[in-house]
């Protein structure tokens, strides 16, 4: 196993691993404390199949989060088997290119948008693990993550004193709300939103990192507008580049990051073009 820096403070590329065949503890535990210490890990040349896929996560981290918004707006329209992967691609369920005005393609629109996997779910979701198969359009689609430890670090001590014991309310209908996406009243009922803490604190290496983004609604017990005005001061400060990863997508990548520890956004391509990525998620139980 060798491990590849690729920023100043996130993100490594890790090589020399098939992790179809990973299952033994030493392994997984050193990946675990390289997920501790780069909370972005790419392992180029992954072929994964779906089952193979929700088998490493499981071994990796447990129980997968399947509470998602686009299951929600999926239905029975899956073009996936497994109910414990999400569908991250612009495809609907024949393989074709997302029509423009297809509910699944715009409230998928909205992870354009800063934010944290599954943060609107008790549990949250720890890490995401997205898999890219066969199709990538042949520019843009990056993925771009934010380290929220070094975010938090960055603070002024008034800050950090303001927003410790801070509690802030997580809803996807907010999130996508705000690109005026609607979910259904069916649909909502199965995404009713989760309060979290504003910092998280590792509980292997003690480092502190803030837990925010798109999903955040408002802080509980403040006024909508105070709170939101933090929250969105917040989210300036922790998307400024110096906290940034690009990641360029190649077939076969797999990349694993921690909700925990960082935001993450999708950026704009070309829809005419298929891009088929495939998540897995796994909840913080611990």
């Amino acid at each position: 196993m060798r491990i590849v820096p690729l920023h100043p403070i996130l993100a490594a590329r890790i090589e020399g691993l098939d992790l179809r065949e990973v299952d033994d503890a030493a392994t997984l535990a050193a990946l675990r404390s390289a997920m501790d210490e780069y909370a972005v890990c790419v392992f180029p040349d992954q072929p994964f199949e779906d089952e193979e896929q929700v088998a490493f996560a499981k071994r990796f981290d447990g129980e997968l989060h399947t509470k998602t918004g686009r299951n929600a707006v999926d239905g029975e329209r899956r073009r996936l088997s497994s109910r414990e992967m999400t569908d991250v691609a612009n495809l609907d369920e024949y393989g074709n290119v997302l029509g423009a005005g297809d509910a699944r393609r715009i409230q998928g629109l909205a992870n354009r948008l800063w934010h944290t996997d599954a943060s609107y779910s008790s549990p949250p979701g720890s890490y995401s693990m997205l898999s890219s198969r066969g199709s990538l359009p042949p520019s843009g689609g990056e993925t771009e993550y934010a380290d929220m430890r070094a975010a938090y670090d960055d603070l002024d001590v008034q800050t950090k004193a303001q927003i410790e014991g801070l509690t802030a309310f997580h809803s996807i209908v907010h999130s996508r709300a705000t690109i005026g996406f609607d979910y259904t009243d069916a649909q909502r009922a199965s995404l009713p939103g989760a309060e979290q803490p504003l910092v998280r604190t590792n509980p292997r290496t003690g480092r502190k990192s803030l837990y925010i983004a798109s999903h955040a609604s408002h802080i509980v017990g403040w006024p909508i507008p105070e709170g939101r005005i933090l929250l969105q001061e917040l989210m300036v400060h922790a998307a400024q580049q110096k906290f940034v990863y690009r990641h360029t997508w190649r077939t076969r990548d797999f990349v694993i990051w921690d909700n925990l520890a960082t935001m993450h956004r999708a950026r704009p391509y070309d829809e005419v073009h298929a891009r088929d990525l495939r998540r897995t998620t796994t909840l913080a139980l611990a």
